[in-house]
């Protein structure tokens, strides 16, 4: 069977339409189902069965992380699924290494594991400290080493012992560590390169045990320090910001500078969570294998021939972000991994599931429009439901949604976007980029296509935005949280809120109001010129913008537990009829915006996860891969 090209697997499910089947749950509650029935892979690699048969193994990871093995016969398309031997504790695979004899392996959840295609089975597993592997790779021995995160701790496994020794943590740092490579030279010394705030590399003699740092404090800068196994035996790198004349050479525990320099890496099937190795031992290739679509692809390079064939597995879904109700009175939203858009219409109860330009951390309307704020590079995308789903890309005329900007590294990971009510700004916040502290904020105005962009030092130095909400007469609330960009440095010790002047872009007012806070989860403007507020999942107050203080504040721990929290968490619902509502980890409450006294009106049979929006006499709102709602009660 000859197959054109690639485009049926990137075509396949690139516009879903499927129905629904909504669940009553009881006591007003409803399941809507799964918004993206897939998994993602963490990892593929061809190889062989016991009987030399072509097969390709699949790391699959959904809403619960990285839950199963997947092994398909690459003629048949049979599949089997080898469910993840040890609890993982909602973690996956980050890197994996196929090794010389054919075996797999990889390091998450706190477990270090062997698979063998040719046995069908998990071989070996054992405990190690956390927590999964950020690089793995072979040494000349057959020895797997893996550097995990978030200490830059080293594990090896000796297959022929079937010893795996934990050699601990191997540097200390006041931030999470990304070992993003390892590398052995042929003397068996270890080499790990991390990063982001500050690159290292890390030298280790496994005869001593005793590591040591290459970089001075005065020589190390942001982002990721590199190291390569090259086929002379020796190891490579550089510091991060020197990838043109600034290379080392590793050898025996010593360096010497050597300036510009052009690899020739040693052939190891290796990689982060998006590897794919597609040479089969037999000589043929894996031209593609879609988890999305359930398509494998193996080509004959002798005679370019393809054969397709369709496989199975089971899945839980993608982990949902969050949703809002959309100008065509549908529930939509984004999954992550893969990343997919979702509309839910509750009418004919059926789904809408399209490709999506990256991970929609955050979603808003504003008047016929709806907007996502998403993860990486802080992006900000306008789509028309009344048109068509064009595939978003940058700079593109014509898509639907329509990219609109971008602001990496001062946004990375969008935890807020807000539509302010004069009906044509839109303000993003969130974290940077990867080891950076402090996140700004991206002012976009839909009449004149024009955007702001502040950083973190031209509104509070070392703050990233995690909440807003508009206030009167042309101001902003900001809640501010003291955590960094992933793996990054947090910097300030009490998150604060502050009152912004939208035209002049500069700071009227503010305050560290709730001593030790670190995170403003959410704010939402009320009536009577007030704004709730949310902190660290825990304190609910009420504040007062002219007066500048709380009136009102409420420990929520007893009661009812933390609210909801996510990268776009949503905690607060309103009707648009004037009353408001909370939602907890635990069920769904209503708050009287008269004497703030919060009830609650019924616990879910879920955990509540991402927020949540109103729409016909309903509450909706996410728990892992699955839409659900909540009925209100009526007047």
């Amino acid at each position: 069977m000859k197959t054109p090209t690639l485009s049926l697997l990137t075509l396949a499910l690139a516009f879903q339409t499927a129905a629904a089947a909504t669940k009553d749950l009881g006591n007003g509650f409803r399941d809507h189902g799964v918004a993206t029935p897939v998994s993602n892979h963490r990892g593929i690699v061809a190889t062989a069965d016991g009987d030399g048969r072509d097969a390709v193994l699949v790391w699959l990871y959904d809403c619960r992380g990285g839950y199963a093995l997947l092994m398909v016969d690459a003629e048949t398309g049979r599949s089997q699924q080898f469910p993840t031997p040890y609890p993982w504790a909602n973690d996956g695979p980050y890197a994996s290494v196929l090794s010389c004899s054919g075996k797999y392996y990889t390091h998450f959840g706190s477990h270090f594991s062997e698979f063998d295609p040719k046995k069908r089975a998990f071989t070996f597993w054992q405990r190690t400290k956390p927590t999964m592997a950020m690089s793995m790779t072979e040494a000349d021995d057959g020895t797997i080493w893996s550097a995990s995160y978030p200490n830059s701790g080293l594990v090896s496994f000796n297959p022929q012992t079937r010893e795996l020794k934990d050699h601990g943590y191997l540097n200390t740092e006041n931030w999470a560590q990304y070992p993003r490579s390892v590398a052995v030279d042929d003397a068996g010394w270890v080499y790990v390169g991390l990063g982001s705030t500050a690159g290292q590399i890390i030298i280790y003699d496994p005869q001593s045990t005793k590591a040591k740092l290459f970089f001075a404090a005065d020589e190390r800068c942001k982002g990721h320090a590199p190291v390569y196994r090259e086929t002379n035996g020796k190891v490579y790198g550089h510091a991060p910001d020197n990838a043109t004349d600034g290379w080392y050479e590793f050898y025996k525990g010593e360096a010497r500078r050597i300036g510009k320099h052009t690899l020739k890496l040693k052939p190891i099937i290796t990689s982060d969570q998006g590897l794919v190795h597609r040479e089969f031992p037999s000589g043929k290739r894996l031209k593609g294998c879609g988890t999305r679509e359930h398509l494998l692809i193996v080509e004959n390079p002798k005679t370019r021939e393809s054969k397709t064939v369709t496989f199975d597995y089971t899945s839980e879904g993608a982990h949902i972000m969050g949703v809002a109700a959309a100008p065509d009175d549908t529930i939509c939203g984004g999954t992550a991994f893969p990343m997919r858009f979702f509309s839910f219409n509750p009418k004919n109860d059926a789904w809408v599931n399209c490709e999506a330009y990256g991970q929609f951390n955050t979603v808003a309307r504003q008047g016929e429009r709806f907007f996502f704020g998403g993860y990486g590079y802080g992006f900000l995308l306008e789509w028309d439901p009344s048109r068509p789903w064009v595939d978003t890309a940058k700079g593109k005329p014509g898509c639907n949604p329509l990219f609109l900007a971008d602001c990496h590294p001062t946004i990375n990971r969008p935890h807020k976007l807000l539509a302010y009510p004069d009906g044509h700004t839109l303000v993003l916040a969130g974290t940077p980029g990867y080891g950076h502290t402090g996140g700004g904020l991206l002012f976009w105005d839909r009449e004149t296509h024009k955007s702001v962009l502040l950083t973190h030092e031209q509104i509070l130095p070392q703050h990233s935005t995690m909440s807003l909400a508009p206030l009167p007469n042309g101001k902003l609330l900001g809640g501010t949280t003291t955590s960094a960009g992933t793996g990054g440095e947090r910097k300030a010790t009490e998150a604060q809120l502050y009152i912004m002047d939208m035209a002049t872009k500069k700071l009227d007012w503010h305050a560290a109001v709730f001593p030790g806070a670190q995170s403003y989860t959410d704010l939402y403007a009320g009536p009577n010129g007030l704004v709730f507020g949310v902190t660290d999942q825990k304190r609910f107050f009420v504040f007062d913008p002219a007066a500048r203080k709380v009136v009102h504040e409420q420990d929520l721990t007893a009661g009812f537990g933390p609210t909801t929290s996510h990268q776009g968490p949503r905690v607060f619902v309103a009707d648009g009829k004037g009353r408001f509502y909370v939602l907890f980890y635990k069920g769904i409450a209503q708050l009287d915006p008269a004497t703030f006294k919060i009830t609650m009106l019924a616990k879910s049979p879920v955990p509540v996860g991402g927020g949540g929006d109103y729409l016909d006499g309903r509450i909706y709102f996410v728990s892992g891969s699955r839409v659900y709602s909540y009925t209100l009660p009526k007047d």
